[in-house]
């Protein structure tokens, strides 16, 4: 259920948001590249104080009716005409924000030739439009006559599936008078339009159902209209004042694609760590010779000195073997697969976190958080021990609820779970699920979703069998709920900590477009579902409580589409790797490391690492600080090890 991605940095102040009027990213002035959008290939078409690369259409220079205004190129005065740019383009993605007057209409051309009197004879338009006082039936974001929103087959699926009706986000624009930011790609691939981070419609220029909308509608009477694979871009004057700016343009290549923007590879790559592993009670088939799968949700360790590795499968069991590569057995330490909601019915439940008391060694505690089969749509936060007389055996019978979480849906639930260098245990939740945040709790205190909770587990209070810590940051705001240590996330997938430093890392799936890596901080607000990363969402237009925080890195989704999170590596077999937070895709299968200079408050360093082919589940961590990550696996060889390129047996 997650779909299209972002890239980079940190919030210079709630200033520099007003100022950008909750539009322009949160770390950056407009008309300006972040380090990593300059990295991944974007240009600027606009510089914001000339009219530099751009022109009249069919003209050498631009008309006085076009002027550079406040960082905007502007339209100001009638017969200003239509303008192109200098440069013309084939593949490309285009990302520009609009300010549209009250009542006003203007478009976005593409692939323009100046061989007809108008560019939009030649030129197909993403319509621009006070869409609330405009007259034009053609409202902005819809492909003028051809394309308007169409919900993603797979959010339909998902409302299906959950029996819910979700809104139908055709019109994803601001009031006029505020920015607007537009999305479009032009790709042999696929052809895709969004508006304000939301995904309109996706379409094949050329292709038959394109020649038969075409055929439809008004541009049948022009002979060259989107004919041409190449052109230019243009701005429509259509007599009322409008405004662009943050025009930026990422080239792609002849099939669509761009280039990973790493910063050099690191020699390493993926090994399964455990060749001779078997898992107790696993056969990779039923008793009907249906295939099964074994799904490793968490790799841990207690930290007992016993250097035994813990796996939690998605199914409900928790095995657990030596820590040794020739480790040929891993036993069931907890089996609770009849409490647990089989992840087959909808794959983002299940067991899903597991976390050992910084006391284990002892009390004998750990923690577990998994959905519920004896009430749906709900999660529960369990402790359980060790069993008294079998250091690897857990004794089912000493669960304890901790918490109950209802879920109004089955995804976007979380799950991970960790415990923090202060001895209390955060709780990764979503946002509940469905497109678009539907039900409002990603910016939203009132409720747990879409929140990082924190709790003291050694202690009882109220009734409920954990405290709030008296340092948690909203315990003193009124409606909040006190167990909230952070928000404005959409579904953290994974929450881990830096063992060396104790910071808080936690990956964010992004929706349509971006993907994003956060360093939590005590009362933070990360923006979902006004802003995806660091890009504005929605329709929203409310100014937050707290300032959205810019994530330390985001990518698009051209490179992924389902971030992985990982550990900050802190083992001693690869020295190239000490300092770096390791992250995956799961849709594309790559593993990437970031090192992040924490003076700073950046990341310095993007480094490929390994391209696994297979979708990357999580990442796991052994007692000597050794980074696994683990894959859906049919013959148990589910967990990788990195190694150095030169002496990897590489499968």
């Amino acid at each position: 259920m997650k779909f299209f991605i972002r890239l980079i940095l940190v919030l210079v102040s709630a200033v520099l948001i007003l100022k950008c009027e909750s539009v322009c990213r949160a770390d950056e002035a407009p008309n300006s590249l972040s380090e990593a959008e300059k990295r991944g290939g974007w240009t600027l078409l606009f510089d914001g104080k000339t009219t530099r690369g751009w022109r009249s259409y069919r003209a050498e220079n631009m008309s006085d009716g076009w002027v550079v205004k406040d960082g905007a190129l502007e339209r100001v005065s009638k017969g200003a005409g239509d303008v192109v740019t200098t440069g013309q383009y084939e593949n490309f993605e285009l990302s520009l924000e609009y300010r549209i007057s009250k009542g006003g209409n203007s478009g976005i051309m593409f692939h323009v030739t100046e061989n007809n009197p108008k560019a939009w004879h030649s030129g197909p338009e993403v319509q621009v439009q006070d869409n609330a006082e405009g007259h034009d039936p053609q409202k902005s974001g819809w492909l003028y006559q051809l394309y308007k929103p169409a919900k993603p087959a797979w959010a339909t699926q998902f409302e299906n599936q959950v029996g819910f009706k979700g809104i139908d986000m055709d019109d994803a624009t601001r009031p006029a008078g505020e920015w607007n930011l537009v999305y479009l790609r032009i790709s042999p691939q696929q052809c895709e339009v969004a508006v304000n981070g939301v995904s309109y419609f996706y379409f094949h220029k050329g292709d038959a159902e394109w020649d038969k909308r075409v055929a439809a509608s008004k541009f049948a009477a022009f002979a060259e209209f989107g004919k041409a694979t190449k052109g230019h871009i243009s701005l429509q004057d259509h007599n009322d004042p409008v405004a662009y700016r943050n025009i930026k343009i990422r080239v792609l290549s002849k099939d669509g694609s761009v280039e990973d923007p790493v910063d050099g590879k690191l020699p390493v790559k993926g090994v399964v760590a455990f060749p001779e592993l078997k898992w107790e009670g696993f056969e990779g088939s039923d008793e009907n010779g249906r295939i099964t799968t074994l799904r490793p949700m968490a790799l841990t360790h207690p930290n007992d000195g016993s250097h035994r590795n813990f796996v939690a499968s998605q199914r409900g069991t928790i095995y657990v073997f030596p820590n040794d590569p020739e480790a040929r057995l891993a036993t069931v330490f907890l089996d609770i697969r009849d409490q647990v909601q089989d992840w087959k019915k909808d794959n983002e439940e299940g067991l899903l976190g597991l976390a050992f008391h910084p006391d284990y060694k002892k009390n004998g505690q750990f923690y577990v958080y998994y959905s519920s089969a004896a009430e749906p749509r709900t999660s529960i936060v369990s402790r359980f021990k060790v069993s008294a007389d079998n250091p690897n055996l857990a004794d089912p019978a000493s669960e304890q609820i901790v918490m109950k979480i209802p879920q109004p849906f089955s995804n976007h639930n979380g799950g991970s779970i960790a415990f923090g260098h202060d001895g209390y245990l955060y709780i990764a939740l979503g946002d509940g699920g469905g497109r678009n945040d539907p039900l409002g709790h990603g910016q939203n205190l009132q409720t747990w979703m879409g929140s990082l909770l924190r709790i003291d587990v050694n202690h009882q209070q109220d009734g409920k069998n954990y405290s709030i810590p008296a340092d948690n940051p909203f315990t003193q705001r009124a409606g909040a709920q006190p167990e909230i240590f952070a928000y404005g996330f959409r579904n953290v997938w994974r929450l881990t900590v830096d063992r060396k430093t104790g910071a808080l890392w936690a990956a964010d799936v992004g929706q349509d477009f971006w993907e994003e890596v956060n360093i939590v901080k005590p009362g933070g607000n990360y923006g979902w579902s006004i802003r995806e990363a660091s890009y504005p969402f929605n329709n929203k237009t409310m100014v937050p409580t707290d300032p959205p925080i810019a994530p330390v890195w985001e990518y698009d989704h051209q490179l992924g589409k389902s971030i992985t999170g990982g550990f900050v590596y802190r083992g001693t077999r690869l020295p190239e790797l000490q300092g770096m937070y390791l992250y995956a895709d799961f849709i594309s299968g790559k593993i990437w490391a970031l090192e992040y200079d924490e003076a700073a408050g950046k990341v310095t360093r993007n480094l490929g690492v390994a391209t696994t082919g297979f979708p990357v589940l999580a990442f796991g961590e052994d007692e000597a600080g050794e980074v696994y990550y683990t894959i859906e696996t049919v013959d148990g060889k589910g967990i990788y090890r990195f190694d150095p390129v030169e002496t990897a047996a590489v499968r």
